[in-house]
């Protein structure tokens, strides 16, 4: 006999929550998901109304899941948020190109606009020529130091006032057992907050932070959603592997785990005597950073100079502090754009609100 939903009692259950262990129906299992998605968003307190947020879209299960799933809470609660869609381009050939053409679509499909960043564009070098140049080790090093840099600048472009990341559960549990590996304490602190405080540019969260992977995939899966399911050909050989593996080892034993690793990252402090780097600003690009040249500018350099493993190797390399012919367009600047685009935008807004007629100030 088929088991009926644990929730509603009387649809036909077909989804076992790994989460909770609940057998559900579909319907119950969209709305109990989409729900805990919304209670997050509530208790955390992540938006206003008025707030120009940005969807990371890389077009994989993650982020097409929540494009759809703020669309249809901002539609369903009225949170007043205007959405768009930010895409970065690492220029992955026969990975990042497919998965990009999943993003146009999810475009058209959710009405979104959407603006691309390539690695190309922003520092003169795509994935495919780093990895020529410094081998399939260290490649990620690369990759998440340019993008996370990318997708501020993105934000900057768009002058939007934050950020959302597909982030699930999994990977914050990921990302706290590799910094206690490591025994990066300062990082340990940050990973495990829900929102940052944005840097000085944009404020970036996670809404899937305490979403399952698993329940991600079969809201992907029920719903139908258009995503691309590749793994990044250069990711293989990540250390993020390792930790992942070791946690679906965990989650096998004892299904709670995955909570249970974020619960006690969340409960973890780091006692007031321990000296923690102090953050400034970047002399080259003015992106945050704890020394005077930021990660991304010394590996930029790097490879400018031919040195790929400047910044990774643990040899000490001269880098000098000041500005350079060559530098990333300075934040600085990209803030003072978006701000000139703001008060653009605003005094447009209030002249159509009072019926304003004049053409040449307010066009």
């Amino acid at each position: 006999m088929p088991r009926q939903c644990d929730i509603c009692h009387e649809a036909r259950a077909i989804v076992r929550r790994p989460k909770t262990g609940q057998s559900i129906c579909k319907e119950c299992f969209f709305y109990v998901f989409e729900t805990e998605v919304h209670n997050t968003i509530v208790d955390s307190k992540l938006f206003k109304p008025g707030d120009r947020v940005g969807i990371g879209a890389s077009g994989g299960k993650d982020s097409t899941v929540l494009a759809y799933v703020m669309k249809a809470l901002n539609d369903r609660y009225n949170y007043g948020l205007d959405l768009y869609l930010l895409s970065v381009d690492e220029g992955i050939s026969g990975y990042r190109d497919d998965s990009l053409e999943t993003v146009k679509r999810n475009k058209e499909q959710y009405g979104l606009p959407l603006l691309i960043v390539s690695y190309e564009q922003l520092y003169g070098w795509s994935m495919d020529s780093i990895v020529a140049a410094v081998g399939r080790k260290n490649n990620c090093t690369f990759c998440g130091v340019f993008r996370r840099q990318a997708l501020d600048r993105g934000a900057l472009m768009l002058d939007l006032d934050h950020i959302v990341t597909g982030h699930n559960a999994d990977d914050v549990a990921e990302t706290i057992l590799m910094n206690i590996f490591r025994g990066d304490i300062s990082r340990l602190g940050r990973c495990t907050e829900i929102a940052t405080s944005g840097e000085g540019y944009v404020v970036r969260s996670k809404p899937f932070k305490y979403a399952y992977e698993k329940e991600i995939v079969m809201y992907a899966y029920l719903r139908r959603l258009d995503y691309f399911s590749t793994e990044c050909t250069y990711s293989p050989n990540a250390y993020r592997g390792y930790a992942r593996e070791f946690l679906k080892k965990l989650e096998r034993v004892r299904p709670s785990a995955i909570l249970d690793i974020i619960h006690s990252g969340e409960a973890m402090h780091v006692a007031k005597d321990v000296q923690l780097p102090s953050l400034d600003r970047c002399q080259r690009c003015g992106y945050i950073s704890s020394n005077s040249v930021c990660k991304a500018c010394v590996l930029l350099e790097g490879l400018e100079r031919g040195i790929p493993k400047l910044g990774i190797s643990r040899t000490k390399q001269d880098v000098e502090a000041g500005p350079r012919e060559n530098d990333l367009v300075h934040f600085e600047k990209l803030r003072q754009e978006a701000l000139e685009m703001r008060r653009s935008r605003q005094k447009s807004e209030s002249c159509q609100q009072s019926a304003c007629a004049c053409t040449e100030n307010c066009s």
